[in-house]
């Protein structure tokens, strides 16, 4: 078998990448950094340098492939460029998927995202959930103006089966979506000392691992036109770092900062950016999303894929295990 990953040096595309290595089968991994290359330069895996924008380097990727996870995406909280942002995650998208229609793939998995669904009021959210009416960030926002033009989309050629993953963190490369793994370290070294507003707001965290076993019960399983939730646990800051105390045994004390002042920060830091042209750490609306609570249900992936992610208190102690190692 011969499969297609673009992002294949992203956090989740690097583990797909080296799952599905390990499983015998060879990857045609397209990348765009020689750097981020060496990153995936294990047996079974051929290197296309590419871009999702350039439908030449798509075609001489996906040559011979039978199936396509598709997890490359522009994933930012802040573009100098909004429009650059959908260039890439709606247009970019919708190539990949006329690249792999040409090139005779079958079955196609694209990787969105579940801060599309909303945030929760008093129950999780699913994928049944009716759509906010405005979204916390341009990613969000072009995430699901992809969806519109995927969903429901039953004819073959090829068969596209959308995945939402919740918060993704666990052993892996430290990128910007890698950010909860980020954090988890900087708490260990004493670098993060502070919760945002009361710390009680809930979000769902899941395992980079369960992430991929998702990927791939979706390429088994989903129904095409149709969308999974890849989900961990619901729990709120103050339980995601008393999991981390335990794992780690560090007992750092954590202040928390009213939102009011996260806000007026990251409205200066935004500021700042249009300034300089550099990212800014946090933006206001990143900030707002602290005032909700983003609960999220799995169950239809549970359902029909047999998908079965870990529980938090464990994905924090082998995320911990792991960064003990260096």
């Amino acid at each position: 078998m011969t499969v297609f990953v673009s992002g294949a040096t992203g956090f989740i595309g690097i583990q797909l990448v080296k799952r599905l290595a390990g499983m015998g089968i060879t990857i045609h991994a397209l990348y765009r950094s020689d750097l981020k290359a060496d990153l995936i330069r294990v047996e079974g895996v051929k290197l296309f340098k590419g871009d999702i924008l350039d439908e030449t380097s798509l075609l001489n990727a996906m040559e011979g492939c039978e199936f396509a996870y598709h997890t490359a995406a522009f994933a930012g909280v802040w573009s100098k460029d909004p429009g650059m942002v959908y260039q890439l995650n709606v247009d970019g998208s919708l190539n990949v998927i006329r690249a792999a229609e040409k090139c005779g793939i079958r079955r196609l998995v694209v990787t969105s995202t579940a801060g599309i669904l909303g945030p929760s009021e008093k129950e999780a959210v699913d994928e049944n959930s009716l759509p906010p009416t405005t979204f916390f960030t341009t990613y969000e926002e072009s995430k699901f103006q992809l969806e519109k033009k995927l969903l429901g989309r039953t004819e073959a050629n090829p068969e596209v089966v959308v995945v939402n993953p919740t918060r993704v963190y666990g052993p892996g490369y430290l990128s910007e979506s890698n950010g909860v793994t980020k954090m988890i370290k900087q708490y260990i070294e004493g670098k993060w000392r502070f919760i945002p507003g009361n710390g009680e707001n809930s979000g769902n965290y899941v395992f980079v691992e369960d992430v991929v076993t998702g990927h791939l019960l979706a390429m088994e399983k989903g129904n095409p036109g149709e969308r999974y939730v890849l989900g961990g646990e619901n729990i709120s800051y103050n339980q995601l770092f008393q999991y981390t105390r335990e794992a780690s045994g560090i007992q750092k004390r954590l202040y928390k900062i009213p939102l009011w002042i996260m806000l007026t920060a990251a409205s200066l830091m935004k500021l700042i950016s249009k300034l300089t042209g550099r990212p800014p750490m946090i933006v206001p609306n990143l900030v707002r999303k602290f005032n909700h609570n983003w609960m999220v249900s799995s169950e239809k992936a549970i359902r029909e894929l047999g998908y079965q992610p870990m529980g938090a208190k464990e994905g924090v102690r082998r995320t911990i295990e792991w960064l003990n190692q260096f």
